[in-house]
């Protein structure tokens, strides 16, 4: 694989996942086993809410967490795409051959995805809409996701309401005071992140969280209007 040219809109935390990056990347989750159930099953009631697509882009697709999960529905077409060359080659290295064998791999921005309008029944998008603080880039990021799907998107974010992302506040705040940078990770008001939904040409079909009231994570599905 080539590598990509930098996207008109470009989150400097992408250039981070090395190869040695990506393996630790892998070896992180793979020993979160608790954290990593819960998060397949939040996902996996988000792809129900959506219909059980017939066929999914998986993006980022990281070291290929959820391949698996995605492919036990025999008849899918499945896709994977990433920004990191290295995750997509640990990706092939690290996962069941003929789980591999099931998914076209693409290398692409979330900013630039390079397939046609309509290509996928879903776009799937774990832990990377909370790296994007800002509002103009969340809504261009989903306008392209709306380009490509041609009716669902599940995701991932914070969400405010719950013990964790207070918790977080007050973290962002002593590092501020303390002149820290950011670690380009971001809570957004739920509220908020929904009219921005609505502006990238979305309905809200509902939602799943992690765990209610105590965690941060909320997985969205969103259905394009329009069609």
């Amino acid at each position: 694989m080539s590598d990509p040219q930098k996207p008109s809109i470009h989150l400097s935390f992408s250039d981070k996942y090395t190869d040695d990056h990506s393996q630790q990347y892998f070896q992180k989750h793979h020993r979160k086993k608790l954290s990593d159930r819960l998060e397949h099953r939040m996902a996996e009631r988000a792809l129900a809410l959506a219909g059980n697509p017939a066929s999914v882009l998986d993006l980022p697709c990281g070291t290929g967490r959820f391949w698996d999960m995605l492919a036990r529905e025999p008849q899918r077409e499945l896709l994977a795409a990433d920004y990191s060359e290295a995750m997509l080659e640990v990706a092939a290295r690290v996962r069941d051959p003929a789980v591999v064998r099931r998914f076209r791999l693409l290398q692409c921005s979330a900013f630039e995805i390079t397939l046609p309008d309509h290509s996928v029944d879903c776009v799937f998008s774990i832990r990377l809409m909370h790296h994007v603080g800002e509002s103009s880039n969340r809504i261009a990021m989903l306008k392209e996701f709306r380009r490509v799907t041609r009716d669902t998107v599940v995701l991932s974010l914070w969400v405010d309401g719950n013990y964790k992302a207070w918790r977080r506040r007050k973290l962002e705040e002593k590092r501020r005071q303390g002149g820290e940078k950011s670690d380009n990770r971001f809570i957004v008001p739920s509220a908020q992140f929904e009219q921005e939904c609505r502006d990238a040409g979305f309905t809200i079909v509902g939602h799943v969280d992690f765990l209610p009231h105590l965690f941060m994570w909320r997985t969205y599905v969103l259905r394009k209007m329009g069609i």
